[in-house]
């Protein structure tokens, strides 16, 4: 009996003397696992965050991209427009000036003839008959509005202020009067504008 008393009051013993480590163990394994799980929990909700931020800034590159693609795709054909556009503009006016620049030539050409029947007329008022003049003044002014037609105006000078833009001084003489200085005196040959562009300067005589 005493034996069996010896071997329980050990065991009490025992189990006082281990319980108390065996449940701070216990406690720590419980609670240990909770803070990991934690931990756990944390990177798993960064990760995540982590993860969306980097498809939503691909997703935004992409986004991004896909206008700068869309932007230059749409924006060709209106470069394509503009050049056509002013390819069009540019070789009309080429044509234009080409057309301008031969009628030019042509007038200049004609202008000497238009001097001679000028001069012709003016003889023949002092010496021809009534019946010439009038058939040469007919064809002169037909020849005349048919120039006039094609833009050709001859330039006002006589008694007007002088202009370098379209006359040219052959010389200057004493003006008569005071408020003739500076003024075109006498025209020694007509000047001409096709379309508004001076062919030939008007040669004058101005007062100084």
């Amino acid at each position: 009996m005493k034996n069996d008393e010896n071997v329980k009051n050990q065991d009490d013993v025992l189990n006082d003397t281990v319980n108390p480590d065996m449940e701070n163990k216990q406690e720590t394994a419980e609670e240990q696992p909770a803070s990991e799980q934690k931990d756990e929990a944390a990177d798993t909700v960064s990760d995540k965050k982590s993860k969306r931020f980097r498809i939503r800034h691909a997703q935004e590159k992409a986004l991004e991209e896909a206008k700068a693609v869309f932007a230059e795709l749409n924006d060709k054909p209106l470069r394509l427009q503009a050049e056509f556009d002013n390819f069009r503009k540019r070789t009309a006016k080429e044509k234009l000036d080409l057309t301008v620049t031969a009628s030019e030539n042509v007038i200049k050409d004609i202008l000497p003839v238009l001097d001679d029947f000028e001069r012709a007329l003016q003889n023949m008022e002092k010496n021809g008959n009534e019946a010439d003049i009038q058939g040469v003044t007919l064809i002169f002014n037909k020849l005349k509005d048919t120039l006039k037609k094609k833009g050709l105006e001859e330039i006002e000078a006589m008694g007007t202020d002088f202009n370098t833009d379209e006359h040219e001084a052959l010389t200057m003489i004493p003006a008569p009067e005071e408020d003739k200085k500076g003024k075109v005196l006498d025209v020694i040959q007509k000047g001409y504008k096709l379309n508004g562009k001076v062919i030939r300067f008007a040669r004058v005589v101005v007062g100084n």
